[in-house]
């Protein structure tokens, strides 16, 4: 347990606090003292809030089983107590949901405190899963309190997960596949389930010719998570890939095109190419072409790989969003 001055806690937290606090939801809890309620620091949003003695089972054991939870003792005449709790409120808002502060005021809720014989405050207490199992005391400068919650969640502050893989996506758009695919790693090396970022690796691995890797990660996704648009996605371009795998030279294919308009599998097969060459206005309109010509070519095989092409874009890329005005146009006129 960590420490900076005071008495040290007398209960130890290899023992877990679970047992201790089984009934304590049904006690009922002091009537708060009027002065400490008006000197309570604010809460803050979800992350960070105060708890009474009826409210500890609830907002601290039973959330814990979410993600850790720190408590944090105090009280209103305690000076080092003000210095902490703001430090505290902004090292936890900066783990955007990896733990959340429980702020119990121990003048107007002393019960708990009694239970754990805290002698001195500030005491922060930790608690995963239930049960209290690290903590320290005293008004702790940021570092340290950023670095005991790092321990605790078992990673880094800042953004989320969701926010690193979209930084991941706009690089990779922006071809830069080596940072993207860095990035994509680091996050499954944390969150091995992440399906945005094994996606996204995925894509990566496509991008780079290397598509037994990118069918090795593919095949990694859960049956029930096959519909997830990132996996749908990045299967999409893994199957154009293998398709252009068999083509021959897009000049070549110009080539047939011009000779002979109708000559739609020529036409076909120079979109799919045209699209490899992230050509992707190129791409779409010699479907659309097929698809004016000739509807049910192929069993509507020009609409079905604008389709694949859509999604393998993604639903917002610009080239998404102007391919489907103009099949539209198509179909509805």
């Amino acid at each position: 347990m960590s420490g900076s001055g005071g008495a040290k806690f007398g209960a130890s937290f290899g023992g877990g606090y679970g047992g201790s606090f089984g009934g304590m939801a049904a006690q009922p809890a002091p009537a708060p003292v009027p002065a400490a309620a008006a000197d309570a620091p604010a809460v803050t949003g979800d992350l960070i809030k105060d708890t009474t003695t009826r409210d500890f089972v609830k907002d601290v054991l039973e959330e814990s089983k979410k993600q850790p939870v720190l408590v944090d003792f105090w009280a209103p005449w305690c000076g080092p107590c003000k210095q902490l709790t703001p430090v505290l409120e902004k090292v936890v808002q900066s783990f955007k949901g990896k733990v959340k502060l429980v702020k119990m005021n121990i003048e107007a809720y002393p019960q708990i405190a009694e239970q754990l014989q805290i002698q001195s405050i500030p005491a922060v207490i930790a608690f995963d899963k239930g049960q209290g199992i690290d903590g320290f005391m005293g008004a702790l400068p940021e570092g340290q309190v950023k670095a005991f919650i790092e321990k605790l969640t078992g990673g880094k502050a800042g953004a989320d997960m969701a926010e690193i893989v979209a930084a991941a996506d706009a690089a990779f758009a922006e071809g830069d596949v080596a940072g993207a695919a860095q990035v994509y790693a680091q996050v499954l090396d944390a969150e091995p389930d992440n399906l945005a970022a094994l996606a996204g690796l995925a894509r990566c691995a496509v991008a780079t010719g290397d598509l037994e890797q990118a069918k090795g990660l593919l095949a990694e996704v859960p049956a029930n998570k096959q519909g997830d648009p990132a996996v749908a996605a990045a299967r999409a371009a893994l199957e154009l890939a293998e398709k252009t795998a068999d083509l021959g030279p897009i000049t070549d294919l110009e080539q047939q095109v011009a000779a002979n308009p109708a000559d739609h599998r020529a036409r076909f097969d120079l979109a799919v190419a045209l699209n490899a060459k992230n050509l992707r206005e190129e791409a779409t309109d010699h479907l659309l072409e097929i698809f004016k010509r000739d509807r049910t070519w192929d069993e509507d095989g020009a609409r079905r790989q604008l389709v694949q092409f859509f999604e393998a874009w993604g639903p917002m890329d610009e080239a998404t969003l102007a391919g489907r005005r103009k099949l539209s146009s198509l179909l509805f006129r």
